[in-house]
């Protein structure tokens, strides 16, 4: 049995000026040890699914429409809230996008590093210390015994970074969920934190969603990918199918936007037109105003996910009928 099933996941958000469908109609798994990377443009759903995974999402404006999170049998959007909690924080640990607001400026580090131990685990405040140092220092903090005790203002955005990186480990969970980890964070800053994640996920067994908009990044660091676009996945299949052969044209825009595998000299590809705006019902495919294989046929019923190969599922009606090269 998978460790984390998500079915048909729908997290919507009432407001003044409509209903923002910002989840609609997810559904995947997790197994145990894995990687998955969850890729898409700002705006497709990836951290308001993550958030509602979490119990995260502010309800009101947000609420869950449907669906279902079953981590380890148990449907974390019934439970009761005393279940939620034993799971949430310490069996599920999350990496917020953004280290520099993630973190509370008027708390030392060493209150906010010990506070899921203290919450969750029975020990005291000097052995939950202890463990806190141990893992600022498991994470790279160099002379962690004095730093535990410093400000947020007084690390970088890097250490900053390891900090909610310590945090969300220090409870030893079975899943983590890492937002866009390496976010406003210079390249050999990223490739530490990422091969830090990837080190720490080995020694403790646990499995990993991966939210990124940067296809790239998840090249060598994930088993699975799925791809989302307005609030709905659009494709899934293994790391390396999903590169040597992506089938959505969606996905193949954004490996085309990859800046390295462009040829040298020649002009940056840009996908054009912008995402939808996910308050209007959408006819068809969402991303047919922007793809350069739409014809009329991608304006009728929401196309839903098919598999095209073992373990390789897309939303695209006209590859899907063959009407695109796949090698196009």
């Amino acid at each position: 049995m998978p460790l984390l099933t998500v079915t048909d996941l729908r997290t919507h958000f009432h407001t003044r000026n409509g209903v923002y469908r910002a989840v609609d109609g997810v559904s995947f798994h997790v197994e145990r040890g894995e990687t998955l990377g969850v890729v898409g443009e700002s705006g497709s759903g990836k951290s308001v699914t993550c958030y509602t995974i979490m119990g995260l999402v502010p309800q009101p404006p947000g609420r869950i429409e449907s669906g279902s999170v079953v981590f380890d049998g148990v449907d974390l959007l019934r439970c009761s809230p005393k279940v939620a909690r034993s799971v949430r924080g310490k069996r599920v640990s999350m990496i917020f996008q953004d280290p520099m607001t993630s973190l509370n400026p008027y708390l030392r580090i060493s209150e906010q590093v010990i506070e899921p131990l203290l919450i969750h685990g029975n020990v005291s405040r000097k052995d939950a210390l202890g463990r806190a140092l141990a893992m600022m220092e498991a994470v790279g903090i160099n002379d962690a015994a004095h730093r535990i005790h410093f400000y947020p203002h007084e690390f970088s955005g890097g250490m900053r970074q390891r900090v909610m990186i310590a945090m969300a480990l220090i409870t030893r969970p079975e899943l983590l969920i890492a937002d866009e980890p390496t976010t406003a964070l210079d390249v050999t800053v990223q490739a530490q934190i990422l091969e830090l994640i990837r080190r720490l996920q080995h020694e403790l067994g646990m499995a990993v969603i991966y939210v990124t908009h940067d296809l790239g990044v998840v090249a060598g660091l994930c088993d699975r990918v799925q791809v989302m676009y307005a609030g709905r996945i659009v494709e899934r299949a293994d790391a390396h199918a999903l590169f040597r052969s992506p089938l959505h044209p969606y996905t193949r825009a954004l490996q085309r936007s990859i800046p390295s595998l462009q040829p040298k000299g020649r002009e940056l590809f840009t996908i054009p037109g912008l995402p939808p705006d996910v308050s209007k019902l959408l006819p068809g495919c969402a991303f047919a105003p922007r793809c350069g294989f739409a014809d009329d046929a991608c304006n009728g019923a929401v196309p839903e996910l098919a598999e095209a190969a073992p373990g390789h599922s897309h939303a695209c009606i006209r590859m899907r009928a063959g009407e695109i090269d796949r090698d196009a």
